[in-house]
């Protein structure tokens, strides 16, 4: 039994596993932009898919565009994350302006479902959620990642607030996890302190459907 047993856990670290699920904390932890690519693909390059959700709120919280960006892209033949899909998210309050009390975004919720961990940063067990830390976009990184059911919390380990002008507000870096599930249109919940969680359109996985497969590895390659 024991033998059994080590066999399994050596074929669900080496091809990663999608987690049921379930309440309590992901592990997360932080990468480099050109090293996260080549989890998904054995040439390091990806080819993404951006969209943008508008953080709507009165003008007296702030003025300007807030957004929350997604960014998703596939896992290609013969990479650790073949046959799975890269979810990514920033919040980005550069754009947002407030000439008062400065408001700012805590956390944001997002329907995901089971999460497939993955080696992101080539050390210890298997990783829930990456934060791109360097070689990218933005300065504020992740306090704590929960998953309650099929939603998962975001909370940034400093808020992310609006300037007093244009171009002096923070960003968050993209953090990312992945999904046995191909995309699909969700509302995002973003939380603001003094107001009600605002709905914002984002993508994640369409976990009630069907998996993706595998893509079928090129010739001398194995797909994992």
């Amino acid at each position: 039994m024991r033998i059994v047993q080590l066999v399994q856990l050596s074929i669900v670290a080496a091809l990663g596993v999608a987690a049921p699920a379930q309440a309590g904390p992901l592990s997360f932890v932080d990468v480099a932009a050109p090293d996260i690519n080549c989890v998904f693909n054995t040439t390091c390059t990806v080819t993404v898919t951006d969209s943008v959700g508008t953080i709507t709120v009165s003008p007296l919280v702030w003025t300007g565009t807030a957004r929350l960006q997604s960014r998703t892209f596939p896992g290609a033949a013969g990479a650790p994350g073949a046959g799975k899909t890269a979810y990514e998210y920033r919040v980005d309050l550069t754009q947002a302006v407030s000439d008062g009390e400065v408001p700012c975004v805590t956390d944001i919720a997002v329907d995901f479902g089971a999460v497939t961990k993955l080696q992101y940063n080539k050390s210890g067990p298997l990783d829930d959620v990456y934060v791109v830390n360097k070689g990218g976009l933005g300065t504020i990184g992740l306090y704590a990642v929960e998953q309650t059911g099929n939603v998962i919390t975001f909370t940034f380990n400093q808020p992310v607030c609006a300037g007093p002008t244009p171009g002096t507000g923070h960003t968050s870096y993209f953090f990312g996890l992945a999904s046995e599930y191909a995309p699909h249109a969700i509302t995002a919940h973003v939380s603001v302190p003094g107001l009600d969680p605002i709905n914002v359109p984002a993508r994640g996985p369409a976990h009630g459907g069907t998996p993706l497969k595998a893509p079928v590895a090129p010739s001398g390659l194995r797909a994992n």
